[in-house]
């Protein structure tokens, strides 16, 4: 495979490099997060889905984030602890990035001009009030991308979206 996707390096928690290759032949949820948000139990459905989609090739790849509201303040460490002590999180967590702004990573860059703004609703209207993104930009927490087995990046989910919808894209993919 020779996918874009795949040559992005990303930073483990203990700050190492890691290139994406190791997901190749993988459908991936690419999901940046926070431990004090609204959506935050959203953790619960993630999980669910990880431990029954993961012997199928699924994996999520977990980027807090506290851009918003400053709702990641704590340590890539504490963040760690804190997910696996309340929602016994077993899926991948990287270190803390920046989803928007000068210092975005290269992974959201990536995924925000590969799938557009899906934000519609009232909900998201709230949201849009409270975050400065423009266009494709990500607009809060739990926003969710979902990358198929070739690594192209084909839906997204703003935080909103009925993580049983999310759940069915993502089986969609693995049948």
């Amino acid at each position: 495979m020779n996918n874009k996707f795949y040559d992005i390096e990303v930073l483990n928690q203990d700050g190492s490099v890691q290139n994406l290759h190791e997901y190749e032949g993988k459908v991936l949820l690419v999901v940046n997060t926070a431990t004090g948000c609204g959506f935050t139990p959203q953790y619960e459905a993630l999980e669910a889905m990880y431990k029954e989609f993961k012997d199928r090739g699924f994996e999520i790849l977990d980027f807090p984030c506290n851009q918003f509201a400053e709702q990641a303040k704590e340590s890539d460490q504490e963040i760690n602890q804190f997910c696996k002590m309340k929602y016994d999180t077993t899926f991948k967590r990287f270190k803390k990035v920046e989803v928007n702004g000068d210092n975005k990573c290269e992974i959201f860059k990536y995924l925000e001009n590969s799938q557009e703004y899906k934000g519609k609703g009232l909900k998201m209207a709230m949201l849009n009030k409270f975050s400065k993104a423009t266009g494709n930009e990500i607009r809060w927490n739990f926003t969710k991308f979902l990358v198929d087995s070739l690594g192209n990046v084909v839906d997204r989910f703003e935080p909103v979206k009925d993580m049983k919808d999310v759940k069915k894209a993502v089986e969609k993919l693995l049948k």
